[in-house]
């Protein structure tokens, strides 16, 4: 699946010429990366969390799963309900690289949340806070194309909140995404068109989502947006490297900063985000 762009190519012709030129690559150092994209259906009272874990290495290397321990989000405000029921939520490995957890979804909507891990003896957390979204109020087929006149129109449309300042990631499946804030919209309906130029077909379900995300994460998304190209998803490896929220604690200096200022280079790929999500399914006519 790719988004719709206009690429020039330009093509040169040289008679027998066959000689092979070597490129010397960075070798980067491997790196941890963590996919913690909490989606919450603030709807449903229990929420299973995944985390997505993967190490990174240079160019064209692959990504291998990572094993990584003492996984936990903890929730230092949480007022337990009973004595069993306790302000962490304990993941563990059910898949190489994948892990998971459950736990009362309300649990991930109040307080500031931490994720904590450890790899390879090396300490890492990262801090957020739950951020709601906006129900999606009109999802329908267009008749509208663009430029070769085969691309598909999905229109989609949401109420935005006039109290706080919105921004939103949507998710527009096949691994295809886009950010906006609420800037030029604020406490009025907003609606758009995308438009899918290859890979969607009659009688296909498609399922778009509308997360809520604060102001921090929407910077990273729109950074991976555009690096990905919308060829292979925001969640793939960057191109270039993208900090997100998630800090090498193993020695750290100011306890109460979380922010290893002296140390830039010593910290994971990824994200940790909890995020209310509004979804629908629509059947390409």
């Amino acid at each position: 699946m790719k988004k719709i762009g206009l690429v020039l190519g330009i093509m040169f012709s040289f008679y027998s010429c066959e000689d092979v030129i070597e490129v010397d690559l960075p070798e980067d150092a491997s790196r941890i990366s963590i996919d913690a994209l909490v989606r919450l259906d603030t709807s449903e009272a229990f929420t299973t969390v995944s985390l997505k874990a993967s190490l990174t290495s240079g160019f064209f290397n692959e990504i291998t799963p990572a094993e990584i321990s003492n996984v936990a989000i903890i929730n230092s405000t949480y007022v337990p309900t009973s004595a069993l029921d306790l302000n962490t939520v304990p993941l563990n490995e059910v898949s190489p690289g994948v892990y998971e957890g459950s736990k009362q979804t309300a649990f991930f909507t109040e307080g500031e949340l931490q994720l904590a891990f450890t790899h390879e003896d090396q300490r890492y957390i990262a801090l957020t806070n739950f951020v709601p979204s906006a129900p999606i109020t009109k999802l329908e087929q267009g008749t509208q194309t663009l430029f070769s006149g085969e691309e598909i129109e999905v229109i989609i449309a949401f109420d935005d909140d006039l109290e706080r300042d919105n921004f939103y990631l949507v998710d527009l499946d096949f691994d295809e995404f886009l950010v906006t804030e609420d800037e030029f919209y604020q406490g009025q309906k907003f609606e758009f068109s995308y438009f899918y130029d290859e890979g969607v077909t009659a009688g296909q379900e498609v399922t778009i989502s509308l997360l809520g995300v604060d102001e921090p994460f929407y910077n990273y998304m729109n950074q991976l947006i555009v690096q990905a190209g919308g060829d292979q998803g925001p969640f793939q490896t960057p191109a270039a490297t993208v900090r997100g929220n998630i800090i090498n604690v193993t020695n750290i200096d100011n306890i109460n900063s979380f922010d290893n200022v002296e140390d830039s280079n010593n910290f994971a790929l990824g994200y940790f985000a909890v995020v209310q999500e509004f979804k629908q399914t629509i059947i390409i006519e």
